[in-house]
């Protein structure tokens, strides 16, 4: 892995970083209405993302199968969904506006849990971005290098304004703002860890790379579906959601394209 890779695996870990330090120089909990805005690019963001840099690449790269292209896709995706919904029944979390925590019965803290529930979600992102460069530095499908930096900023906006939902709400409920950026940072650790481990066996994984793209497509389409759309509709002034979605969308799609 040359370094370029590596600083290209780091940047949405840098991301979520930067957004989580906000905790620092902000002095109230973040608007609702902002909160919710921010929550809705990130679903923009990612929902365009697995579109173009994950499902039209892995078809791309089944040309040869004729008019079953799609098949290894659709297998991926949910092979992802599936993924991840057995990491939501398997580990207890709590999503930032649930009365109730998922999963097993657990004793931990409040905070944690919120802190495990981005975690879960950052887990396919960090996949996606080390499939992407996989399949670019083998040379086994249509990616580029260029695609892949794209797809490692434009997960690294939307992990900006993440990182800050993350610290802002455990240092308003009583956390150092040291303890809540750390929380809220290596909640992103888990990204380049993800992508590391996926770039390492890329040699391995060139012949289902098809299926791995889509797998973490299917997987972060689970996020967006299951937690972030949620959010962002919930409660009055939803279109402010729809509208930064849009955003966060047609954002992603013009780095793809004129990186890609």
């Amino acid at each position: 892995m040359d370094i370029n890779t590596f600083y290209g695996i780091m940047i949405p870990f840098l991301g979520t970083a930067l957004g989580s330090a906000a905790v620092f120089v902000m002095k109230k909990e973040l608007n609702k209405k902002v909160e919710k805005a921010l929550t809705a690019f990130a679903a923009g963001v990612m929902t365009a993302a697995s579109v173009w840099s994950l499902l039209i690449p892995a078809m791309d790269s089944s040309t040869h199968l004729g008019k079953l292209a799609f098949l290894p896709a659709v297998l991926g995706f949910w092979a992802g969904t599936i993924f991840l919904l057995g990491l939501d029944k398997l580990i207890p979390h709590l999503h930032r506006f649930a009365d109730e925590a998922e999963g097993p019965r657990s004793n931990l803290a409040r905070t944690t849990m919120m802190v495990l529930a981005v975690t879960i979600h950052n887990i396919p992102e960090g996949m996606a971005v080390g499939v992407v460069f996989a399949g670019a530095l083998t040379g086994s499908s249509s990616l580029t290098l260029s695609a892949a930096i794209a797809l490692s900023l434009g997960i690294a906006i939307q992990n900006f304004p993440e990182g800050a939902i993350i610290s802002m709400p455990l240092h308003s409920e009583g956390k150092s703002k040291t303890w809540a950026f750390a929380a809220g940072a290596l909640s992103g650790a888990v990204e380049p860890i993800a992508a590391l481990v996926t770039i390492l066996f890329s040699g391995l994984l060139v012949p289902i790379m098809p299926f791995l793209l889509s797998f973490a497509a299917g997987a972060m389409f689970y996020v967006v579906v299951e937690e972030l759309i949620p959010e962002m509709s919930a409660g009055e002034h939803s279109n402010i959601g729809v509208v930064v979605y849009s955003f966060g969308f047609t954002l992603m799609m013009m780095l793809d394209v004129a990186l890609g």
